[in-house]
C-alpha cells in the first residue's frame, strides 16, 4: 500500500527500502515474514546480476593480463581482488594457490574457481572461471590461425622474447611477496630451504611437497615450534 501524497515509483523505493531492512535485522533467508514484492525481488534479481557481472569482469581483467601462465598472475590477483575489492587476503590467495598446484586442471582456472565459491558459492565458481579463461579463449582463437605465418618474423620473435623477461619479473614480485607471508619464522625458513633443496637435487611431484609441507605445518604447530 502506498502513502498517500508519494509518488509510485518513489513508494516503491521507500517499500524495498522497508523489506530489505526488514530483513536484515532479522536475519532472514526466507522473504515470507517481510512481505516481499515484485519490487524489491526485482531490485534483489538487479543486485545479484550486478555482483556477478562484476566477478565476471575482475577475472576477465586477470585472464587478459596474465602472461606466462598461473604464477605471473599472482600480483594481478593481488592488485584486482585484494587491494581494488577486498575479496580475499594474501593468505588465503596463497592457500587457494597450494590447493590449486594439487588438483588436476590450469592454476590460473582452479584459482578462480576457489575464490568465485568462496564469495558466490557454486555459480560464483562457474562465472569466475569463466571471466578468466573468456579473454584466453577468445585472444587464442583470434591468433590461431595466423601465428605460423608470422612465428619466424624477427620482430615476433623479439616481442617474445620481451614478454619472457616481463614474465620472469612478475612471478619474481610474487614469489617476494608470498615469501614476506610465508617465511616467518625459524621454522618455516627451514621448511623452505629443505623444500627448495630437494625441488633443485630431486624429481619429486610438487604434490608431494605440498603434502609433506601440510603436514609439517601440523606438527611444527602443535609442537609448538612455529613462532620460535
Amino acid at each position: 500500500r502506498r502513502c498517500p501524497g508519494v509518488p509510485a515509483a518513489a513508494a516503491n523505493i521507500l517499500e524495498c527500502k522497508k523489506y530489505l531492512s526488514c530483513k536484515i535485522k532479522n536475519n532472514q533467508s526466507s522473504t515470507a515474514q517481510c512481505g516481499k514484492s515484485r519490487c524489491c525481488a526485482a531490485q534483489e534479481g538487479t543486485e545479484h546480476m550486478k555482483k556477478y557481472w562484476e566477478l565476471f569482469i575482475a577475472f576477465a581483467r586477470v585472464g587478459v593480463m596474465t602472461f606466462g601462465g598461473g604464477y605471473a598472475m599472482i600480483p594481478i590477483l593481488e592488485r584486482e581482488l585484494i587491494d581494488k575489492r577486498g575479496w580475499t587476503t594474501n593468505e588465503e590467495l596463497m592457500d587457494y594457490y597450494a590447493v590449486a598446484q594439487c588438483t588436476p586442471g590450469v592454476i590460473a582456472m582452479n584459482t578462480a574457481t576457489f575464490i568465485g565459491y568462496k564469495l558466490y558459492g557454486v555459480l560464483g565458481g562457474i562465472i569466475a572461471t569463466m571471466g578468466v579463461i573468456f579473454p584466453s579463449l577468445v585472444i587464442i582463437t583470434a591468433i590461431a590461425g595466423v601465428l605460423t605465418n608470422f612465428a619466424d618474423v624477427p620482430a615476433v620473435k623479439s616481442a617474445f622474447a620481451g614478454i619472457r623477461v616481463c614474465v620472469c619479473v612478475l612471478i619474481f614480485n610474487a614469489v617476494v611477496k608470498l615469501w614476506k607471508k610465508a617465511v616467518v619464522d625459524k621454522a618455516t625458513l627451514v621448511l623452505f630451504l629443505a623444500v627448495f633443496i630437494l625441488s633443485v637435487f630431486l624429481d619429486i611431484s610438487p604434490i608431494a611437497f605440498v603434502v609433506l609441507c601440510a603436514a609439517a605445518g601440523i606438527v611444527f604447530t602443535k609442537t609448538g615450534v612455529r613462532g620460535k
